[in-house]
């Protein structure tokens, strides 16, 4: 993973790290005693056996029983709403929690906790109906253990506490600035929290229980995207019982009204589910949901230790394929090799992009002609085929929306395909025939994936075709962010993933108010420091549209705009990889990697 995955969330660097098998690899080099290997045995293949339960026909020739072992490359951070901004979070937390709007395979809304919502025509106002017989999973934070049932007051509960730092709340950003009295809550509990004395706010005033069946939400202005916050890792449902109860450690103790129950959590090991019996939701034949006993969570770091657990047979599933494997698995036609055609393979275009910056306030890229020259000069289809192995959807010859965004048609947004000629004339008008006179620039990429230093690599090389002699510097991805966002950085790479369905999410990084008025301040949203006018007057229209046609109308204006100026060096566009044992069914991969597990089922 990777860097901000706020679920959203962001994604701003795509990040192939390094972990505690290697370690333990340099370990046993150094020192080679039996202990070790014993250890590296039981970490690696004793608590990795499977767990067998009895298989249950259902109706529509579905199979129930069994317990899911999947595999995240990273670790929980918390499983506490307020504290998700991680995707390995989000995906275990989608399984205990549930939203009042969830995203289906397509990315398209769906009902979940509420069965349907209305907006007002001011845009002003949403209120949603809620699911009635929806009872919390039994704990021991309610009487007897026995879960209550949901209400309307439940989910101002836990968006209240969205508002609120004493949380220690990540979220609090989406819905300031937009929710009625949501700035004046946070400032007033914190102020109280400093000066040791009782709130004299308890709480926030748009967000209203009107009765036990419906939530109303009051924003300050318009926000056409608003209704894709309901589905954000942060607007999970919790009970007041459960925070009581557990304080500080609810992050480890979660309470939902999901379909499983957690078990227990053994950090860097395994994290165990078992089933919600109570769970309120029936498939269309009538079955109860979930259909699996259980799900276990396993944390091997390195994706060729997944890859070789998975061919064992240890695990169910293996969520991205190493590079340096790639076409030994995958065919040309995007079809399994002979050798892994037992299993099941599954690919979809990702919601992200992957992208050069270039720092528009710098003395060196402040010449748009420039920043199209190298924009012409990369010849992107190469590099996904000799570079990623064909590891990738296409590449970026649009804008940074990439092709996989609901309803929005980037084909109406003219970028840069690949033409030397081309880059070669702006280069010449910009003052700099042949690349000569250009001031000597660097390229800063961060550590720890070696396809990002390979394609910075053939990106150099290309560069060479126009005169431009681009150094490298490979940093530590900590360093990386906080030269970007200071604006230390000329010419630097990321990539981002979406946190909603919503072009909005990617145009951001081009509005030029995310940018600090003092140039000494950081820029981590539009880290380019692109600002132009009228790219901002059209994105703030759009985003105060709440009819998504003529929303997007303008974001094609304003993406045009964007991409016209150059301010990124667009360079491909994700595709997300998924292997299956050949007895996983009713398992979709979606464009972003949102875990569902409630109709997954097992046919061994």
């Amino acid at each position: 993973m990777n860097y901000k995955f706020y679920f959203g969330t962001i994604i701003k660097s795509e990040i192939q790290t390094n972990n505690q098998f290697h370690l333990i690899i340099k370990i046993m080099k150094k020192f080679t005693s039996g202990i070790i290997v014993l250890f590296i045995i039981a970490v690696y293949s004793g608590c990795g056996k499977k767990e067998e339960s009895k298989s249950v026909a259902l109706n529509g020739g579905i199979k129930g029983g069994g317990v899911y072992i999947s595999n995240e490359l990273e670790n929980i951070r918390s499983l506490d709403p307020v504290g998700i901004n991680d995707v390995v979070s989000h995906h275990v937390s989608h399984q205990i929690y549930d939203l009042l709007i969830d995203l289906d395979s397509s990315l398209h809304l769906t009902p979940e906790l509420a069965t349907k919502w209305e907006i007002s025509e001011d845009g002003l106002t949403y209120t949603f109906h809620l699911r009635s017989g929806v009872y919390f999973q039994d704990n021991a934070c309610f009487p007897n253990g026995k879960g209550r049932l949901f209400k309307a007051q439940d989910v101002k509960y836990s968006f209240d506490r969205i508002c609120d730092p004493g949380t220690g709340t990540l979220g609090f950003d989406y819905f300031k600035n937009y929710v009625v009295g949501a700035d004046e809550y946070f400032k007033e509990m914190s102020l109280a929290k400093k000066e040791s004395r009782e709130p004299k706010i308890n709480n926030v005033t748009g967000y209203i229980a009107q009765d036990d069946s419906t939530f109303i939400i009051k924003l300050k202005k318009p926000f056409g995207p608003f209704i894709y916050y309901m589905c954000l890792g942060f607007s999970y449902i919790i009970p007041k019982e459960a925070v009581d109860k557990y304080g500080k450690d609810y992050f480890q103790n979660p309470v939902g009204t999901g379909p499983f129950i957690f078990v227990d959590w053994k950090p860097d090991l395994e994290l165990n589910l078992k089933k919600n019996p109570n769970y309120w939701a029936k498939d269309e034949f009538g079955n109860q949901l979930p259909y699996v006993d259980g799900a276990k969570f396993k944390f091997i770091k390195e994706v060729s230790q997944q890859l070789l657990e998975f061919q064992n047979g240890n695990i169910d599933e293996c969520y991205r394929i190493p590079n340096e494997s790639f076409k030994a698995i995958v065919t040309p036609q995007k079809t399994l090799t002979p050798e892994f055609s037992k299993f099941r393979l599954q690919r979809v275009a990702s919601l992200a992009s992957q992208f050069y910056g270039f720092l528009t306030t710098g003395k060196i890229f402040n010449n748009e002609k420039v920043r199209q020259a190298f924009n012409y000069a990369i010849d992107r289809e190469k590099i996904l085929k000799f570079v990623l192995n064909g590891q990738g959807y296409m590449g970026a010859i649009y804008g940074i929306v990439p092709p996989s965004m609901p309803d929005y048609d980037v084909k109406k947004i003219k970028g840069y395909d690949f033409n030397l000629e081309k880059a070669k004339e702006l280069m010449k008008e910009a003052g700099y025939p042949d690349g000569k006179g250009f001031p000597d620039a660097v390229l800063q990429i961060n550590s720890g994936g070696d396809r990002n230093i390979q394609i910075a690599e053939s990106i150099q090389n290309m560069l060479k075709e126009i005169g431009i002699n681009m150094k490298l510097s490979i940093i530590q991805f900590a360093q990386h962010l906080d030269n970007i966002d200071a604006g230390r950085a000329d010419f630097f790479r990321l990539g981002w993933i979406a946190d909603y369905p919503d072009p909005e999410n990617f145009l951001n990084l081009y509005y030029g108010k995310n940018v600090p008025k003092d140039p000494t301040q950081i820029s981590p949203i539009n880290s380019t420091r692109y600002q132009n006018p009228f790219f901002d007057e059209i994105f703030e229209k759009a985003i105060a549209t709440t009819d998504m046609k003529a929303r997007y109308d303008l974001y094609y204006q304003a993406e045009q705009i964007a991409v016209s100026q150059a301010p990124m060096m667009f360079i491909y566009y994700d595709e997300d990889y998924r292997l299956l044992q050949s007895y996983v069914h009713g398992y979709p991969l979606d464009p972003m990697h949102r875990v569902n597990f409630r109709h997954l089922w097992l046919d061994k």
